[in-house]
């Protein structure tokens, strides 16, 4: 009933697509559920809610993020997005407007699978980790990112650039069974150091072995030779062990940083013969450098 009310709306309002008209009734609807009086500034951009207080909220970001989700999302979008706006500190920045909150940005890294269904903006930067957009603390949602001037792409590089500009890691060097390596804490999200790791350790162009297994720590290895294979090994069964015995676990696996990429090594450990042993399947680019060390040894 409420879908056939908003389109004979939409029929009547010349000139607008129907699209926008339906978005905008269903937010009446739900401001008037808030017990907030609306009413629309003109180009239908930015929403005004009179109530417990005036709110003024930002409609274009939502506006993009309905176009790309089915309507049945419509009222769980449109739901969200005004609680919260009136439950915003009034004292704290409007998301959607850039140049306030682009110092509070900040970055997050977490395991893909973690994420499920919410709807964060980030991007991969391993097959199973991503980097995530926050601000004040919690994950910047889409359509708040699409009020912004500039893409996301954009803005994760900014927030990672506050997040380098406001920490610094502090670096203990560890031995794992003759292996040395550093672990390096200080940050929500210590993966995001790794762009700069060359300012706290000495990395050859073939960069290093890191392990993530939490948030807010990293175990790394420069490259230096064939013994990165043992490193990897240690590294493995640290970040596994970690992984499966703390409640804020990242990752179980090992990663090659290089360049600015970030490549899982695939590891299994495998029974043969009674004795176990870890077997490691290394990606073309990173077996080629194994060879080249096997070539000069």
């Amino acid at each position: 009933m409420g879908w056939k009310w908003w389109r004979r709306r939409g029929r009547r309002a010349a000139g607008r697509p129907i699209e926008d008209v339906d978005l905008d009734s269903l937010l009446a609807l739900v401001a008037d559920g808030l017990g907030y009086a609306c009413a629309f500034e003109p180009g239908g951009e930015v929403l005004l809610l009179t109530g417990p207080r005036r709110v003024r909220v930002r409609l274009t970001g939502l506006r993009r993020e309905a176009g790309r989700r089915p309507r049945e999302d419509w009222p769980m979008l449109a739901a969200e997005h005004l609680a919260r706006a009136v439950a915003r500190d009034e004292h704290l920045p409007d998301a959607c407007e850039y140049a306030e909150v682009r110092p509070l940005l900040r970055t997050a890294v977490l395991g893909a699978d973690a994420l499920g269904e919410e709807r964060v903006v980030g991007r991969h930067i391993g097959a199973d980790l991503v980097e995530i957009l926050t601000v004040s603390g919690r994950p910047v949602r889409p359509e708040e990112a699409f009020c912004w001037p500039v893409p996301p792409a954009e803005a994760l590089d900014a927030a990672a650039e506050n997040v380098l500009a406001d920490e610094r890691l502090s670096t203990e060097r560890v031995d794992l069974d003759g292996t040395p390596a550093f672990v390096m804490t200080g940050s929500a999200s210590a993966a995001v150091h790794l762009r700069r790791i060359d300012h706290y350790l000495v990395v050859s162009p073939d960069g290093v072995m890191v392990a993530l297994p939490r948030p807010g720590e990293m175990v790394v290895h420069p490259i230096g030779g064939l013994s990165v294979m043992h490193a990897i090994e240690r590294l493995w069964l640290l970040a596994r062990h970690q992984y499966r015995t703390r409640d804020d676990g990242l990752s179980p696996h090992v990663y090659w940083w290089r360049a600015g990429r970030l490549t899982r090594i695939q590891a299994d450990l495998v029974v043969q013969d009674g004795r176990r042993r870890l077997v490691v399947a290394p990606p073309p680019e990173f077996a080629r450098l194994l060879a080249g060390y096997a070539r000069g040894a």
